[in-house]
């Protein structure tokens, strides 16, 4: 089973951009609802059994089921009988944000992630319909429940053998977005780990460096838009809030943080199609991207947003392209010589990579070197060279090298 997701621009009319602002604040209230239900019943459960607090308590009965996703779907059904407001939505976009809360609270006991917060007027951006129904695509439409036909700019064609199974409506600053997944019942085998293969190891001087000598030079998209953006939140502040002026400012200030999310994304994508063209396989690093991001340099670590091109971009743009992305150790990968192995000390200011082996280059470039070694050395890979004993005008065959006509053929629809 593969999944695609295509991202396309919603033109509504009038009255169908009014009903989406409608269904998203009603899906604003029931998620702050339901999270005050769930720390209702928590903050009743953690007094203990022979005192409680003077300021006051929770009562709430102790036979009380635990507000689960199941359990609040069965008293939104209740609710929306007598709040004409739920029953104008439809219902299983309500219960996809039931489900969000409740994965958000996984997500909090699994993961260690934030407790889910309430959402101020406004902050709810998006809602989704799991189900569409037949024949929901046609050209520059989709019919959407509730919603009926709305026109989108068909920025590119639909996946040809795929079904539209769930839409997602989302609101930015520049307009409303509209999220069609695909499915497709195909297996598509991971790419061969043979061919050339190329270390890469990212930074701040240069976003990345290859074991092949190529570096590309960080952009700095909110460095170059930082004195902007402080004019406009200086103006914003001096706005009276909820006014004309204050929207038309915040307005101002969310589509310049929108474009210089869409910057970083562009160049990010340019750089792994750039990547992809000169290998096989690319060995990138595994970083710890928090911590650094918490460093003296963390506002540029996350300008350069290295995260979404490793964790992300890069990985995608390689499955179209049927090119392997793997990882490998970040450990000491500036402080070994790619040469002869050894150590050589470097403070972060030393740029350059001197060994007494006569080994000397730039120091990005050697990391990517160390990368590519190491996962040579891991002896993982196929071969990325014809060895001498094959003869000349010989085929060299790989156990790896085998992909169905099937699925190269969807590779190179999703890279057209």
């Amino acid at each position: 089973m593969i999944t695609l997701t295509y991202k396309y621009k919603l033109k509504p009319t009038k009255q169908q951009a009014e009903q989406i602002d409608h269904d998203l604040e009603v899906c604003r209230r029931v998620w702050n609802y339901a999270l005050r239900e769930r720390k209702d019943w928590m903050a009743s459960r953690k007094c203990p059994v022979n005192a409680c607090f003077l300021r006051g308590e929770y009562i709430i009965p102790a036979d009380a089921p635990y507000p689960s996703f199941k359990v609040q779907c069965q008293r939104l059904t209740d609710a929306k009988r007598v709040n004409p407001d739920l029953a104008s939505v439809n219902a299983q976009a309500l219960q996809q944000v039931l489900r969000r809360l409740d994965q958000a609270f996984e997500r909090r006991q699994k993961l260690g992630a934030g407790f889910p917060r309430f959402k101020q007027a406004g902050r709810m951006r998006s809602f989704s319909f799991p189900q569409l129904g037949k024949a929901p695509l046609r050209n520059e439409a989709v019919k959407l429940p509730g919603l009926g036909w709305t026109s989108i700019r068909q920025s590119r064609p639909y996946p040809e053998g795929f079904m539209a199974k769930q839409a997602r409506v989302v609101k930015r600053a520049s307009g409303y977005y509209l999220m069609i997944s695909f499915q497709a019942d195909i297996t598509i085998p991971e790419p061969p780990l043979v061919g050339h293969i190329v270390g890469v190891d990212v930074g701040l001087e240069y976003f990345l460096s290859t074991s092949d000598g190529l570096q590309l030079g960080r952009p700095k998209f909110f460095v170059d838009l930082q004195r902007k953006l402080k004019l406009l939140q200086r103006r914003l502040k001096r706005k009276q809030i909820g006014s004309a002026n204050w929207k038309k400012t915040q307005g101002k200030v969310a589509r310049l943080h929108e474009q210089i999310a869409n910057t970083r994304k562009d160049f990010h994508f340019k750089a792994a199609h750039q990547l992809c063209d000169g290998a096989d396989v690319i060995v990138v690093e595994n970083l710890n991207l928090i911590g650094l991001s918490r460093g003296m340099l963390g506002k540029h670590m996350l300008d350069a947003s290295h995260g979404q091109f490793l964790n992300s971009v890069l990985p995608w743009v390689g499955f179209k392209r049927g090119k392997a992305v793997v990882k490998e150790s970040a450990r000491g990968t500036s402080q070994e010589c790619p040469a002869c192995g050894e150590a050589v000390n470097k403070t972060l200011a030393t740029r350059w990579h001197e060994c007494p082996c006569g080994c000397s280059m730039p120091r990005d470039i050697a990391s990517g070197l160390v990368l590519r070694n190491r996962f040579i050395g891991r002896g993982a890979h196929g071969l990325e060279n014809a060895p001498g004993e094959v003869l000349a005008g010989g085929v060299l065959h790989s156990s790896q090298d085998s992909v169905n006509g099937e699925s190269l053929a969807i590779r190179e629809a999703l890279a057209g």
